[in-house]
């Protein structure tokens, strides 16, 4: 993976608002890679972003434990199941996040051109 791709992903993933999460297939289908990408992305470098509002297409957290703070801090309540969140309720609109990224992606492209 080379770094243009992390780049974006983090990008996008800072894209998210507070309140709000997006599933690694989201994430991805904005970059153009797959989710298990995103989810190893975030993995490695995904410190310094809002990791926590990215979980699966079913709002599931693999570290709920860790996220539960960070949930509760920004309103995102844990469904009954205990394993994530309602994605009716908290995930956010996929066309205003590509809206909401679309410029800092463009000026990630732009500093890339030779």
């Amino acid at each position: 993976m080379d770094d243009l791709t992390v780049e974006r992903v983090l990008r996008v993933v800072e894209a998210i608002p507070p309140g709000q999460v997006a599933a690694y297939g989201e994430v991805g289908s904005i970059v153009g890679v797959g989710p298990r990408l995103v989810g190893r992305i975030l993995r490695i470098w995904g410190g310094g972003v809002p990791w926590w509002r990215v979980t699966n297409s079913d709002g599931d957290h693999p570290l709920l434990a860790r996220a539960l703070p960070r949930w509760e801090a920004e309103g995102i309540v844990v469904k009954p199941n205990g394993r994530g969140c309602r994605m009716a309720q908290f995930g956010t609109d996929l066309e205003q996040l590509r809206e909401r990224s679309r410029a800092t992606l463009a000026e990630l492209e732009e500093t890339q051109e030779p």
